[in-house]
């Protein structure tokens, strides 16, 4: 058996206490490698403070700041980004991709002017850059849409606003100037959901963003909310005491509800033509907030019925309608005033309509009896046809029957022409429908309180049955069966009956 082998011994240095030395630029380059490693990965927030720790190492390397300024851009932090760019460009003039990511920062900024400016220095510097060409391009785009923007907004034509700076949106996402022109434009269009959205994203990044702070409070205003919008308008006067716009809606909202309010005090102590003059002012404050102007209409609307001006009232119902379809108090103001103008199938139309936003009991029962006054006055009106009143007593109702049937007979008009000769046929018959009902006590009762007027409606003429006049006229002024004599107060003269 062999023995076994001598184990191998390997004679090390022995350790000294030299120490390598590693300069801090040395350091910082490392730091930056590992950062590039994890940007690759898409590792954004990890890379962030390889970079920051080799800017601290070595402050003076313009690609570090680059670097970084790749990072923040990848983050959406376009200010920080924005930041480190110019300092980059300070080191070093000639950097190209500074000037790219300065450009790239002032498009997502919405800043083209100074994003025209960096693509000016690239093409100076590297005018066959391949980036150059389609940033130029999106730059273009960019200001086309810009501008346009701006003509719409002066038009008020928001909803071309909207579509403007959904295609921008399409070339620099999430640009803050961009969105919050289209969020301006949701508010003004009474899409105020759409533009609160907008603006709270904004503004939970930056809570000191005034533009985005405007567009809540306008939206709030617009939707008649000023106890909120106006502290809006007041923290952003204190932040930005010349912005613009809120200097302006602020004064004109303010104003709005000072008229409007004089207008209701003046309608509450009874002067209603104060009233009207004020509620026609304020109208003619903003005409952009929907809401207020929806009341304001109504309000004036209001002071017109109580002036008997139904016409204008409901004209002013119509005007609140058509800003706010579901305004249930205009619907039923409305509804009353064509009650009063017997315009009542207009009336049964405001009642179906407010019934079906607000289902209410008391809708209900306007409903009902809007639609029974409308079958009212679709069927005949008996009293009318008799020539009496509806407080007459049976004698009445019987002399009336006795002078109209005489007067329509159609033996009376037998020598009339035959387009005559029908239509007293028809008003005979009616006077005999007519005294029918009234003569009966019970029939009259269900007559005048409107009970079962479908069924009545169902018999056609009202009668129950062909009513014959002539069968029945004899009987009643007790003459012989086929004739009697008319007395002197028609002049003596003899009906007869084939």
């Amino acid at each position: 058996m062999e023995a076994p082998a001598a184990p191998i011994v390997i004679d090390l240095e022995p350790e000294t206490d030299e120490v390598i030395d590693i300069t801090p630029e040395k350091t910082a380059e490392i730091k930056k490698e590992n950062g590039n490693k994890l940007y690759m990965k898409k590792q954004y927030k990890k890379a962030l403070p390889l970079y920051t720790e080799a800017i601290l190492l070595s402050p003076n390397n313009a690609s570090y700041y680059g670097n970084r300024a790749a990072c923040y851009i990848m983050l959406n932090q376009y200010s920080d980004a924005l930041a480190d760019v110019r300092k980059a460009l300070e080191i070093d003039p000639k950097l190209v991709k500074g000037y790219l990511r300065m450009a790239k920062c002032c498009m997502m900024m919405g800043d083209l002017s100074a994003a025209d400016k960096a693509l000016l220095k690239v093409q100076e510097i590297d005018p066959n850059n391949p980036q150059l060409v389609p940033e130029r391009i999106n730059l273009g785009t960019l200001q086309k849409y810009a501008d346009d923007a701006e003509k719409c907004l002066e038009k008020k034509d928001f909803r071309k606003v909207v579509f403007l700076m959904d295609r921008a949106l399409e070339i620099v996402r999430g640009c803050q100037r961009f969105s919050l022109m289209k969020a301006e434009s949701l508010a003004l269009l009474g899409r105020h959901e759409e533009a609160q959205e907008i603006a709270n994203g904004i503004i939970h990044a930056d809570d000191k963003n005034v533009d985005a702070i405007y567009v809540r409070g306008l939206s709030l205003y617009y939707q008649d909310n000023v106890d909120k919008a106006f502290p809006h308008f007041r923290h952003i006067l204190k932040l930005a005491p010349d912005h613009k716009k809120t200097q302006e809606i602020y004064k004109r909202a303010r104003a709005l509800v000072q008229t409007k309010e004089l207008g209701n005090e003046a309608f509450k102590a009874g002067d209603l033509p104060k009233a009207y003059d004020l509620y026609s002012q304020a109208l003619l404050i903003d005409p952009l907030n929907t809401f207020t102007n929806a009341k304001l209409y109504f309000n004036r609307a209001t002071v017109c019925s109580k002036m008997n001006k139904l016409q204008e009232a409901i004209s002013d119902c119509s005007a609140a309608l058509k800003l706010d379809e579901k305004y249930v108090k205009a619907l039923l103001r409305r509804a009353k005033c064509h009650t009063d103008l017997n315009m009542l199938e207009e009336a049964v139309f405001d009642y179906e309509k407010a019934v079906q936003i607000e289902r209410t009991r008391d809708n209900r029962r306007l409903l009902q009896e809007a639609k029974l006054a409308l079958k009212r006055s679709k069927r005949k009106n008996y009293y009318k046809v008799l020539g009496i009143d509806k407080t007459a007593s049976d004698d009445d109702i019987k002399k009336a029957y006795k002078k109209r049937a005489l007067e329509h007979h159609p033996d009376r008009h037998s020598n009339a022409s035959d387009t005559e000769k029908v239509e007293q046929e028809k008003m005979f018959k009616e006077v005999g429908e007519a005294y029918a009902i009234l003569s009966d006590p019970k029939e009259r009762a269900r007559y005048d309180s409107g009970q079962d007027l479908e069924e009545m409606e169902g018999m056609g003429s009202g009668w129950p049955g062909d009513f014959d006049g002539c069968g029945r006229f004899p009987g009643f002024f007790g003459g012989p069966s086929g004739s009697f004599n008319v007395g002197e107060g028609l002049g003596g003269y003899t009906f007869h009956f084939g």
